[in-house]
């Protein structure tokens, strides 16, 4: 080895076990002011409902305050942008969603992040399927007749919560392993969309637990099956779409914690483990019930195995439906 090649080993070493101490400093001395988290979305919604349960105990836990700063448009992809720019410090983290951080890549030209690289996975706060609604004079009692209706030619709407959402692409999936043509017809949020299925206007309406709930306990509308590989504890006599004779068909949303790509790992690690902590409380666990969320717990490593897995999965089927954003 001549001597200049050794001298630039030396240098790139040296380099190294610097940026390693930095790292470790910095975490050290985290956190030294207050974090902002980045809710991707309008107040109100699912993401920022959580922030705000989980914010406060989270500060508590770290020993600072945490500002909540809502930046929606773009199913969540714009405030992701801003929170993928932020510097990895440990200062800025952002509420991840099946949208924001799987499906959009797919979605939308040039959103401005790369949902997997641009990111830490921090924690998966949980995930809720959909469910398939019917209404209760519906000649579909099981999945099995809805594709036997369509196999056979007969014309078939399904509504969703808007295109690109995970009722659509539930939707989207089920078209996909079972070879149907049934019409999607996305309205803007699920009030209009349980509306217009109330009112007959639609034949099939994918829809989250939590909002469906209501309509099926007064029987209004008929559950025929969950869209999650298991049975979800908030409708447990519901079957799912595998075992309603759907092969290889799981499809939750899911909602979770991110923080910039290169956040020191030891800062991302304290973050995971008191986020998690504050999942297990007894309170946090009634509360995510209540917003049809099931468990879902994972390490980071696991977390960010399931994000790839989610964005590789939405693409071949926004490919194979030729879905594009509105």
């Amino acid at each position: 080895m001549n001597l200049r090649r050794k001298t630039l080993l030396m240098i790139a070493a040296t380099l190294s076990v610097g940026s390693i101490a930095l790292n470790a400093s910095a975490a050290d001395a985290w956190p030294a002011r207050p974090i902002n988290y980045v809710v991707p979305f309008p107040p109100g919604g699912t993401t920022d409902v959580l922030a705000r349960l989980i914010t406060p105990k989270l500060g508590a836990a770290i020993g600072t305050s945490i500002v909540i700063e809502n930046r929606g448009g773009a199913a969540g992809s714009v405030g992701s942008a801003v929170a993928s720019r932020a510097a990895p410090d440990g200062y800025t983290l952002v509420g991840g969603t099946i949208s924001s951080h799987a499906i959009n890549v797919s979605m939308y030209p040039n959103i401005g992040y790369d949902p997997v690289k641009s990111f830490e996975p921090v924690a998966l706060i949980g995930t809720n399927p959909t469910v398939l609604l019917v209404r209760p004079d519906s000649p579909y009692k099981t999945v099995k007749d809805v594709i036997a209706a369509a196999k056979s030619g007969k014309p078939l709407t399904c509504a969703s919560a808007g295109t690109g959402t995970s009722q659509h692409m539930s939707l989207e999936l089920l078209k996909l392993k079972t070879g149907v043509n049934i019409t999607h017809v996305p309205y803007k949020g699920s009030g209009p969309a349980l509306t217009d299925m109330l009112g007959g206007q639609v034949d099939l309406l994918f829809e989250t637990p939590i909002a469906a709930a209501p309509y099926i306990k007064s029987g209004k509308l008929r559950a025929i099956a969950v869209s999650s590989a298991q049975r979800t504890p908030s409708l447990p006599n519901v079957p799912t779409m595998m075992e309603s004779g759907v092969p290889d068909y799981n499809v939750v949303s899911w909602q979770g914690v991110f923080a910039p790509a290169g956040t020191p790992k030891p800062i991302v690690e304290r973050l995971h483990t008191e986020i998690m902590k504050i999942l297990a409380q007894p309170d946090m666990k009634a509360r995510l019930a209540q917003l049809g969320m099931d468990e879902q717990p994972m390490t980071t490593e696991q977390f960010a195995k399931f994000q790839k897995d989610e964005v590789a999965k939405w693409a071949e089927v926004v490919k194979s439906g030729h879905i594009h954003a509105n």
